[in-house]
């Protein structure tokens, strides 16, 4: 299976206009916004957990990374709810559920194979610092390696951005609106930038959440390949 498989070009996905795919899962939901693969893939996914719905215990062997949008997902490891962001490295498992329901963002198969990293993070008790590159936009920091670097980023309301892409970059929308292009970038609106391709845009009136991940992208063809020999 491929969705939005061309690395190379600018994709924009409305999530709420797209229809949600029952899982292998009773109650779990998803709605694909690229994908490289079958049920084992590189992935990048909006997931619905029903209350009282689960996953069966499971090992990611490639790796798993997500933030809650909505509600509280749960595992052995805790309670996450919104604005958790998780980092589940190769090999690491859980047994993922929500019993009253949520929403993530999840991204599947795009860790390096020897990351053992584990990250856990509530966004709402995290402080945003000033970037004095950045006008009117508050950064919170998320994560950073020697490849990506993964944040969340406060737009005051009007605040522009441009800011360069070297290995490609995406965003998602938490609240509020970014204009981008000819594009009007709503809740849960997930942007792809390709290789060189520089985000220019500007908050709605009422200022917006954006989470932004970059850097990435240069290494599609080697997660590709990790998931092609599963």
């Amino acid at each position: 299976m491929k969705i939005n498989a061309d690395f190379n070009q600018r994709v924009v996905v409305h999530t709420d206009e797209i229809e949600w795919i029952q899982s292998p899962m009773p109650g779990v939901e998803r709605r694909p916004l690229d994908r490289v693969g079958d049920e084992v893939a590189r992935a990048t996914t909006i997931v619905r957990y029903a209350p009282g719905s689960h996953f069966s215990p499971h090992v990611h062997t490639g790796g798993e990374e997500f933030i809650v949008l909505e509600g509280v997902f749960q595992d052995e490891h805790g309670d996450f709810p919104e604005g958790a962001y998780i980092r589940n490295p190769p090999q690491s498992k859980h047994k993922p559920g929500s019993d009253k329901g949520c929403t993530i963002f999840v991204k599947l198969w795009q860790f390096e194979p020897n990351d053992r990293t584990h990250v856990r993070l509530n966004t709402r008790y995290m402080q945003s610092i000033e970037d004095k590159n950045l006008d009117n936009i508050s950064v919170t920091p998320l994560y950073k390696d020697a490849i990506e670097e993964v944040a969340m980023l406060t737009f005051e309301p009007n605040a522009s951005i441009n800011l360069n892409v070297t290995n490609g970059l995406e965003c998602l929308v938490l609240e509020g609106e970014l204009q981008e292009g000819k594009d009007r970038l709503r809740q849960h609106s997930w942007l792809r930038l390709p290789s060189g391709t520089p985000l220019q845009a500007t908050a709605g009136q009422a200022g917006a959440k954006v989470w932004i991940k970059q850097g990435h992208l240069g290494r599609v063809s080697d997660e590709i390949a990790r998931v092609t020999q599963a």
